[in-house]
């Protein structure tokens, strides 16, 4: 796993697939052919006929993601993927040979657009850290449920909430804070310029939503009297079930909110950082925060034990509901030290609520 990921990251350093219409995941289809015949025991000559066969004739274009369409595909393009890498690999120590030398093939994607770029991917990273570190060292945690790219805007609200201690009193004493008082401004570099006729009101525009969701549940967490941080806003699926996308005040909230491009001082912390930052025009409270974030909780730069923490908690209420010890599992899928026939029934453990058959 830890080796699909490296390879995922080096590729995506040389060769920006969304650039020329081509899925993300290709790059997980590429290091899964690589990793599962490694993993098997194959040869080189192996290894290289199935990544062959993964990029000749498995390769996914993001038209599984154009415009605001959901779809079962979309959801599970990344299992797609790994499961044709998977078809090539078998293929592939069977005796089945894929064509050769496929990121220097004239007619292969990667030609078709530029000049060989995947031969930098073996000795130079472009993160940052330099030369011969890891890819996999300069990788993001999500600390929610949530697209990457709204981690910033997400740290910004977190850090917003602690400079501002009258903000939780007045979410608490104003139910309609979030929707009737509150403005929202995201300056940002990816994110292009969102007028009423791009995006209007829409919950499924993810931006606006998963902040005016987050807003929504920190006047929860303070009617509650719960600190405002990252512990009381994480997103969960419930976070996007279907009342709260129909929720009117999401609705509402969205139409407050204004995206705007950062312009240089934001595309200059690109592509280390994630640049963004979120300025809030308050009825009472006036205008609040606004800095830029660049390395939000969970980013490579960010506090590694603060983020650890984080995350170990994200996940045992995602699987909360699933099993009767979060802990106990958490402990059991480490692989730290595990024998063969230990990793082997790694996930062999009760799931609630299905039948025992």
């Amino acid at each position: 796993m830890l080796l699909i990921d490296e390879i995922r990251g080096r590729l995506a350093e040389v060769f920006a697939l969304r650039k020329y219409a081509i899925d993300h995941v290709h790059h997980g289809t590429v290091a899964c052919a690589a990793a599962t015949p490694a993993a098997l025991g194959g040869t080189a000559d192996q290894i290289e006929s199935a990544i062959g066969m993964a990029v000749a004739h498995y390769v996914p274009f993001r038209a599984i993601r154009a415009g605001h369409q959901l779809s079962d595909s979309k959801g599970a393009s990344a299992a797609l993927a790994a499961e044709a890498a998977v078809m090539c690999a078998r293929r592939a120590l069977a005796g089945f040979l894929g064509p050769r030398d496929v990121f220097r093939n004239p007619l292969a994607i990667y030609r078709l657009n530029q000049r060989c770029p995947m031969a930098r991917a073996r000795s130079t990273s472009n993160s940052a850290w330099r030369g011969d570190a890891f890819a996999i060292n300069a990788m993001h945690f999500k600390l929610g449920l949530y697209e990457h790219q709204s981690a910033g805007a997400l740290q910004s609200l977190v850090d917003l909430f602690g400079a501002h201690p009258p903000w939780r009193r007045i979410s608490t004493a104003s139910p309609g804070f979030a929707c009737e008082s509150t403005s929202p401004r995201i300056r940002s570099s990816p994110i292009r310029p969102s007028g009423p006729r791009r995006r209007g009101n829409r919950p499924i525009t993810r931006l606006p939503f998963i902040l005016a969701r987050t807003l929504l549940k920190a006047r929860e967490a303070a009617g509650r009297g719960s600190p405002l941080g990252w512990e009381s806003v994480m997103l969960l699926p419930d976070d996007y079930a279907d009342a709260m996308i129909a929720s009117r005040d999401v609705k509402r909230l969205i139409e407050r909110i204004e995206i705007e491009h950062g312009g240089a001082e934001y595309g200059s912390a690109l592509p280390e950082g994630i640049p963004t930052s979120v300025a809030i025009d308050h009825a009472r409270l006036g205008a609040l925060g606004g800095g830029l974030i660049s390395f939000p909780l969970g980013h490579a730069r960010s506090d590694a034990a603060r983020t650890a923490a984080v995350v170990e908690l994200k996940f045992a209420r995602l699987v909360s509901g699933a099993v009767a010890d979060p802990a106990a599992l958490r402990q059991r899928i480490r692989v730290a030290g595990r024998t063969p026939d230990e990793i082997a029934e790694l996930y062999a453990f009760a799931i609630q609520g299905l039948d025992a058959g």
